[in-house]
């Protein structure tokens, strides 16, 4: 089993920045990709970026490219998400996803594990 738990949200101006952390904990198999998704209550989730093994491929959602940067620590296990040049359409609850396929891509179904999220709020 594999656990994601997700640190580092909380609330800011619009803006201003966050960096979110997902630490991976278990069997998190090796070559994985890891993604940081989000999701605003009523809404589905949305795919924000994602990032393979090596660091080689790197993927974003339009509405955040060039805002948001995902990065990894394979040494900690640890992914993470640099928000920077927040709106407050960034308000979502946001989570961190693991797939042990090692393909990038954008959607959530591939993804096997998944954390419990942490809010995000951008104010006007």
């Amino acid at each position: 089993q594999v656990q994601l738990v997700e640190s580092g949200g909380g609330l800011v101006q619009a803006g201003g920045s966050l960096r979110l952390s997902c630490e991976a904990s278990g069997r998190t198999f090796s070559r994985n990709t890891m993604g940081w998704f989000r999701q605003v209550p009523g809404k589905e989730r949305e795919f924000v970026a994602a990032i393979t093994w090596s660091g080689g491929s790197i993927i974003y959602a339009d509405s955040v490219r060039g805002r948001f940067t995902i990065s990894r620590d394979n040494a900690k296990n640890t992914v993470y998400l640099q928000m920077n040049s927040l709106k407050p359409e960034d308000t979502a609850v946001y989570y961190c996803a693991l797939d042990t396929s090692g393909v990038v891509g954008r959607r959530a179904e591939p993804f096997d594990y998944w954390g419990r999220g942490t809010q995000v709020t951008v104010s006007s």
